[in-house]
């Protein structure tokens, strides 16, 4: 089975995909039940308890996707309701940039404190 690159939100991990374009939906996070996908409390239900292939998965799971065959790479947003909630909090989603040294720095860790991000292109 070939080996695709994967995107979830701001996961990256390589995963097999078979012919069938079938993404196993734990990596996800989702579990297989008889009521459908399921993610905590939330399930989708399925047509024949299958899991659709990777280019309906996103839309059946409400989250955009974009698919290159090419490249084997295929990456999920965050649902609609997900950057709702996000944007309502007020928190600025988590990253993670090096300084000027090479040192990691997350967001996270300035919690509670000031920042100021200035961002540089050369075009």
């Amino acid at each position: 089975m070939p080996t695709w690159t994967v995107i979830d939100e701001q996961r990256t991990f390589e995963a097999e995909i078979g012919d069938d374009g079938v993404l196993d939906p734990a990596l996800l996070g989702w579990e297989l039940k008889p009521e459908g996908l399921c993610k905590g409390e939330v399930c989708v239900p399925l047509r024949d308890s299958v899991v659709p292939p990777m280019a309906d998965l996103g839309r059946l799971l409400g989250r955009p996707s974009a698919i290159d065959t090419d490249e084997r790479v295929v990456a999920f947003a965050a649902s609609p309701d997900e950057r709702a909630d996000a944007l309502r909090s007020g928190l600025a989603p988590d990253f993670e940039l090096p300084d000027v040294d090479g040192v990691l720095h997350r967001l996270s860790d300035h919690r509670g404190r000031k920042v100021v991000l200035y961002a540089y292109a050369s075009w």
